[in-house]
């Protein structure tokens, strides 16, 4: 599980270190999760970016050289409006803010969850995930 434990050292790292920033990225974690259940895994998740027009930097974030950023607006355009107001609602931010918040998370959690280049295939991403919520959430 070295993979799963540096994901959450890397992720809760981050959160520490942007505790300046007005977005409570704790709880935007928490609406990743979720996404990544709801979206068919990874690599639905996956899909959905790369059709609507982040093909170039999600192939960054997969692969091992240095992630792409994106702007809130495009991660909204991405996901959906509907989808950025829902998950902003639930975590008690704007969907302005919700939407730049994923903008920082999701390069890193694909970043991370995808160490070779590849997506992992199979039942063990969502083992991962499903420890990986335990590790954050408790």
């Amino acid at each position: 599980m070295g993979l799963l434990d540096q994901l959450a050292g890397q992720v809760m790292g981050s959160l520490g270190a942007q505790q300046q920033d007005p977005v409570p990225q704790g709880e935007l974690l928490n609406g990743v999760m979720a996404m990544l259940n709801n979206a068919g895994g990874l690599s639905g998740l996956v899909q959905k970016l790369q059709a609507s027009g982040l093909g170039d930097q999600v192939a960054s974030w997969i692969g091992t050289g240095d992630n792409h950023t994106v702007s809130g607006n495009q991660i909204s355009d991405a996901l959906g409006g509907e989808h950025i107001a829902q998950l902003a609602q639930q975590a008690g931010l704007e969907p302005e803010h919700a939407a730049t918040g994923l903008a920082q998370l999701l390069p890193q959690i694909i970043d991370s969850l995808t160490p070779n280049g590849q997506i992992p295939e199979g039942g063990a991403l969502d083992q991962g995930l499903d420890f990986l919520k335990g590790k954050l959430f408790g």
